[in-house]
């Protein structure tokens, strides 16, 4: 089952927090987003199994508006833009989709840290 995770930064526990919000409890925390989320998914196999063995209703994965996201978006940026990032994304050696999605995680997680 794939549930719904929201991942956030928290300052007092000096890093990520990962939750499932359709398994009350469900958190897990890493000192990256990658780790906080891959403990997640331990904590959520080990929640059902929990769930499951003292008869407790599992419940099924919400459907989160977010579901409707592909993932997917084009664009359209001034021509001097598109070339300054191609070569900065092929300076660094990776595609151009890999450094606008990383200046873009880069970007949003400052912005969510400043919020905080």
């Amino acid at each position: 089952m794939r549930y719904p995770i929201e991942v956030f930064w928290s300052g007092e526990d000096e890093g990520f927090i990962a939750i499932a919000p359709d398994l009350p409890g469900a958190s897990a925390s890493g000192k990256t987003e990658a780790d906080a989320i891959e403990e997640l998914h331990t904590v959520i196999g080990l929640w059902i199994k929990a769930a499951r063995k003292t008869g407790n209703p599992v419940p099924k994965p919400s459907n989160r508006a977010d579901a409707n996201y592909s993932g997917k978006f084009l664009m359209r940026v001034p021509k001097r833009l598109h070339a300054e990032l191609a070569h900065a994304a092929k300076a660094q050696g990776v595609s151009l989709n890999q450094y606008l999605l990383y200046m873009l995680t880069r970007g949003h997680s400052e912005r969510t840290r400043r919020a905080a």
